[in-house]
Parts: C-alpha cells; sequence; structure tokens
C-alpha cells in the first residue's frame, strides 16, 4: 500500500480513538461539562474554518491552474459547492428519516447513522489531504497542514463520540453498550480516508475536485453544525465558545504561515 495512503489510514485512526475517548465519557459522566464541549467545538470549528482555505482550497486552485484545462475558479467552486451539496443532502435525508419515525429503537438507530454519515465527508478531508501530499505538495507545510485537519476534525469527534453515547445512556442502555455504539460511528473515517487518499494518490487529475469538495464539506460542518451547538449556552457563557473559535483559526493561521 502507498505510504501516503498508510499515513492516510493512521490519521484517520487517530480521529477514530478520539471519537471512541468522546463516546468513553459515558463511563465516567452522566453527562460532559458544558463548558469544555463548547470550547473545544468552537476549536474544533476554528481550525477547520481556516484548513479549509489554507491546506484544500488554496492547494486546490494552485493545482488546477498547473494541470487543469478547465479555469481553477471553476474547478474550485464546483468542487466546494459538490462538498457542500454533499453534506446538505446527506442532513436532508436523515431529517426526513427522522421525521417518519418515532419508535425508541429507530430514533437511537437514526442517531447513530447521523453521526456516522457526516463522518463520511470528513475521513474523505483527511484522506486527501494526505493523498495530495504526492503532487509537489510534500512539504514540512503541506504535512502540518494534513496533519492539522486530522486534527481539527478529531477534535470535533471527541463531542461528537458523547453526543451518541450519552443520549444512549439516558435512553436506559448500559454504559458499555452506550459506549461501544458511540464509538462505532466514527470507524467509518478510516474507510473514506483510505478511498479519499487512494484516489487522490492514483488519479491525480481528481486531486483539485477532491480538495475543494473537502472543503465545502467541512465549511458546511462547521458552520451549520458546530458554530451552532457551541453558541447553545451563549447567553451563561457568551466569550467561551467564540474564543474556542478564535484560538482555532488563529492556530491554524499561525502554522500556515511559520511554516510558508
Amino acid at each position: 500500500m502507498n505510504q501516503l495512503v498508510l499515513m492516510a489510514l493512521a490519521a484517520t485512526l487517530g480521529t477514530w480513538l478520539i471519537t471512541a475517548l468522546g463516546a468513553a465519557t459515558v463511563v465516567f459522566f452522566k453527562s460532559p461539562n458544558p463548558k469544555a464541549m463548547n470550547l473545544m467545538l468552537g476549536f474544533a470549528s476554528g481550525v477547520m474554518i481556516a484548513a479549509s482555505f489554507w491546506s484544500l482550497l488554496a492547494p486546490a486552485i494552485e493545482q488546477a491552474s498547473r494541470t487543469s484545462k478547465i479555469p481553477a475558479y471553476f474547478v474550485a467552486t464546483t468542487g466546494f459547492l459538490c462538498g457542500a451539496l454533499f453534506m446538505w443532502g446527506s442532513d436532508k435525508i436523515v431529517t426526513f428519516q427522522r421525521e417518519r419515525v418515532d419508535e425508541k429503537i429507530n430514533r437511537i438507530f437514526m442517531l447513530i447513522f447521523s453521526i456516522t454519515l457526516h463522518n463520511i465527508p470528513e475521513g474523505l478531508a483527511v484522506g486527501v489531504a494526505f493523498g495530495s501530499l504526492q503532487s509537489g505538495n510534500h512539504t514540512a507545510e503541506g504535512l502540518m497542514g494534513a496533519i492539522t485537519i486530522a486534527v481539527g476534525i478529531g477534535l470535533q469527534n471527541f463531542p461528537e463520540g458523547a453526543a451518541v453515547s450519552v443520549p444512549l445512556r439516558r435512553e436506559g442502555y448500559s454504559r458499555k453498550r452506550s459506549f461501544l455504539l458511540g464509538q462505532a460511528s466514527g470507524m467509518v473515517e478510516p474507510v473514506a480516508g483510505v478511498i479519499g487518499a487512494w484516489l487522490v494518490v492514483y488519479v491525480e487529475a481528481v486531486l483539485p475536485y477532491a480538495l475543494s469538495f473537502a472543503a465545502g464539506a467541512m465549511i458546511l460542518v462547521a458552520v451549520h453544525e458546530l458554530i451552532p451547538e457551541c453558541q447553545r449556552n451563549q447567553a451563561a457563557q457568551p466569550y467561551s465558545a467564540t474564543t474556542g473559535i478564535i484560538c482555532g483559526f488563529a492556530l491554524m493561521m499561525l502554522l500556515d504561515v511559520m511554516l510558508g
């Protein structure tokens, strides 16, 4: 197996492990600390927004300018919109299914399914970031960008793991079963990561589209899910989530400028 594909696999196994750690909170706590969760979600949002430009869109535009006969702006915009539309469509499918079911078992299934479904483009984003290192991006800056994307996605996977296991516990499931089902929602990421890296490594023409696709998916997740979620307690903790967003964005910007 190609070295970059193996790196993508290792990185996405790491993001799955953080999902498992989040799910493990159900073993020790009835519910996670809201302030810490808001800070972590905000931090992950800031990292993902910054990484979407510096580590995904900017390289996509540069790669398209060098290799594609289609204008770079069209390639980047098309890939970005497709990524956002994919996440939007996934969300609509899950919402539609939720509205059709009322029974406890179906609610639980849809909760796990919804988290698992949106982990697919997150795994793809990590895989694409590592796979792109083969195409003239195999530098310290490129590697750090790929690692930062994995870290950002991993951080937001922690509350996602808890978001599955804690409600399961509240529904009467045992701690062990709640943990096992919670961590299982992240197991799709290594599979998606390997697929994303393999496509980019072996089908180079898809790289600009794949990078911008991952950026669109990440931006939609950050803006539609993470930021509203971390702002829920805004009245009681007005700057907790905002501080996380600013720090996450600043860290990604610092790493990019420092390594650039």
